[in-house]
């Protein structure tokens, strides 16, 4: 029987008949009270119970007759913390039940379990100790499970509470709980070598989940695998039928061996993201010759091979491109990209997202001259945010974005040089975010002052439901202008920022009066703005307290 932690428990004990072993005339000398012979103690009740310190500073109860034995929950049968444990036990109970009642020169033992009412924890008889977890439906465990696993991820969640019985070992083999999987260089400690056998262990852990798990594998993704990359695609590759999106996160060691293997398995991939990667690019260069048709998505860093991704686009050997991001390392010197956006638009027709982080593109014409272009007409996110500066001006924005009426997002962070004329000669009406902050490095010296912002709110007032002008120079007249265009006309607003503007309490009160759907504000660092008042409110509460200091300052 298993019994809570910090409970009494009283055994008892079988009277025994010595007096046919004794001689006649033997008298027993009288037994002190608590005083136990070498026999007796060899013979005392067993204690059916252990405890033992599991994960997380948790004691676990194990019963000794449980049918769990063989369970990860069991414990050691051998031991010197064991059997130290067992015999503090015993002393317990063996001073609790020295409580005797003499009737008719027999000893019998009363135990305060006979006398008590069951207790709740105790499992009743003749269920063989059955815990919860086996009467729960297999479907509900499947939900659980699936909700931990889009947290945490499949692996090594699901490996590790398939290893508690079989009813979760089945529930964590369900095929929906294995479509996407992240597995990270967890067998090795960081910066030490790979052993052969941890080598050999590795290659038949991911060729037993290839075969016994990944069946409905859809998204994979490695992360800081530095060996056996290529190994893992091709198992991968070739048991898994719908695998459609391929991630490598600082990986290296990629050659053209995986990217054969993914052109002669992989018929539903359509998604490769290898940022931060090193890979052997003429490898990726000749899959995307032979299968560029099938991708959609491409993201890669920029770099002096890599380059080459680029220009193989401009070629036009993904016409079905809808994702192209380019990024580069924050710690790089380098982060000039040359890119021909009028052979891009050719190439990639039907592009929807376009994003350049940390890249400060230099703009080249084709060689031929050909001046028409068909855009980006179904363009919905332009990304050019850089931390450091930016060439981009008013004429290459309008080059990109000429035909791109479905634009969603427009993310200019650092794009100095664009005006608010500019954004307002957009052809893009139904604009929702525009992030246009200015997040310089030291090195570059403060901007002049801007005018003509009211254009920008004007024009997207209707539509905007995040806007972020961080540390733009405009002034205190023109903001208390723009944001009362954008408050008389705005009713889906719900982020923006001012920090560092030259925002004034007049502006703030008009704003937040007007704006109902507002959900975060950014103050932090208003100058024109008194103490108290400078800093980030998140939350309509907090915006209403706002708006209650600012009833008082009047």
């Amino acid at each position: 029987m298993l019994t809570p932690a910090g409970s009494n428990v009283y055994i008892k004990q079988d009277s025994c008949n010595y007096g046919a072993l004794r001689p006649r005339g033997f008298i027993p000398k009288p037994k002190k009270r608590g005083e136990c012979t070498k026999r007796s103690r060899r013979r005392s009740a067993r204690v059916n119970y252990t405890v033992h310190q599991g994960e997380d500073m948790l004691l676990v109860i194990s019963n000794a007759s449980s049918q769990y034995d063989d369970s990860a929950w069991a414990p050691k049968r051998k031991g010197s913390k064991k059997r130290k444990l067992v015999r503090e036990n015993t002393k317990a109970i063996r001073t609790k039940t020295n409580r005797t009642v003499h009737v008719k020169g027999k000893v019998e033992t009363k135990t305060a379990v006979e006398e008590e009412e069951p207790s709740m924890f105790a499992f009743p008889q003749g269920t063989n100790d059955q815990r919860w977890g086996q009467n729960l439906p297999e479907e509900v465990l499947v939900n659980i499970f699936q909700m931990v696993v889009s947290q945490d991820n499949a692996v090594p969640f699901l490996c590790r509470v398939g290893r508690v019985c079989r009813l979760w070992n089945a529930a964590a083999s369900s095929p929906i709980l294995w479509r996407r999987v992240t597995l990270g260089h967890c067998w090795i400690p960081p910066g030490k070598s790979q052993l052969p056998k941890t080598e050999k262990k590795i290659k038949d852990t991911v060729t037993w989940l290839a075969q016994n798990r990944f069946s409905q594998l859809r998204d994979f993704a490695l992360c800081h695998w530095t060996k056996n990359v290529d190994f893992t695609l091709q198992a991968v590759s070739q048991f898994c039928p719908h695998l459609a999106s391929i991630k490598l996160s600082y990986c290296s060691g990629l050659t053209a061996k995986a990217f054969q293997s993914l052109g002669l398995h992989s018929r539903a991939l359509h998604s490769i993201n290898i940022q931060y990667s090193e890979f052997q690019v003429e490898g990726l260069l000749e899959y995307l010759d032979n299968h560029g048709h099938q991708i959609k998505e491409i993201s890669f860093t920029h770099g002096l091979k890599n380059d080459k991704l680029l220009a193989a686009l401009n070629r036009g050997c993904c016409p079905d491109l809808e994702l192209l991001e380019v990024n580069t390392k924050l710690d790089s010197k380098d982060g000039e990209l040359p890119v021909c956006i009028q052979a891009l638009q050719q190439a990639c027709p039907k592009l929807k997202t376009f994003r350049m982080l940390n890249v400060r593109p230099l703009h080249k014409t084709m060689r031929n001259g050909m001046d028409s272009s068909p855009g980006f007409p179904c363009l919905e996110e332009l990304c050019i945010a850089t931390t450091s500066y930016s060439y981009m001006t008013d004429k290459d924005l309008l080059d990109i974005l000429f035909a791109s009426t479905k634009l969603r997002v427009l993310d200019l962070r650092g794009c100095s040089r664009i005006t608010p004329p500019g954004l307002a000669r957009l052809p893009c009406p139904d604009l929702q975010c525009l992030f246009w902050g200015q997040y310089f490095n030291s090195h570059v010296g403060l901007p002049s002052l801007k005018r003509d912002f009211h254009l920008v709110t004007q024009l997207w007032g209707q539509t905007l439901q995040q806007l972020d002008i961080a540390n733009q120079v405009f002034t205190e007249e023109d903001l208390e202008l723009a944001m009362g265009y954008l408050a008389a006309q705005t009713k889906t607003l719900c982020s923006l920022n001012l920090s560092g503007t030259r925002i004034t309490l007049r502006a703030v009160r008009y704003v937040i009066s007007r704006m109902q759907a507002l959900d975060y504000l950014n103050l932090s660092s208003c100058r024109y703005l008194p103490r108290g008042l400078k800093k980030i409110y998140r939350g309509q509460e907090e915006i209403q307290q706002l708006q209650e200091k600012l009833k008082e300052l009047v």
